[in-house]
């Protein structure tokens, strides 16, 4: 089950192993997901586009902390 947390009007959405982003997230939203190279952030985009950074980060409070920048940057 996605945790979910509101950061000015943008859900940021933690998924679990399986869970997959286009259930769970609608454009705008931010998803987190951890594989075995870390934690991803996935920006959700118009028509399922998903854009992602090159690399994951090594812990969730950073990957989490990046959601957090990406929601006040859009908010303004």
């Amino acid at each position: 089950m996605p945790t979910v947390i509101k950061h000015r009007k943008t859900k940021i959405v933690t998924l679990a192993t399986g869970e997959a982003i286009a259930e769970h997230c609608g454009v705008g939203d931010i998803a987190m997901v951890q594989d075995d190279a870390g934690w991803w952030t996935h920006f959700v985009g118009e028509n399922g586009a998903i854009d992602s950074y090159d690399v994951p980060f090594d812990s969730y409070n950073k990957a989490l902390w990046v959601a957090k920048a990406a929601a006040e940057f859009s908010a303004e």
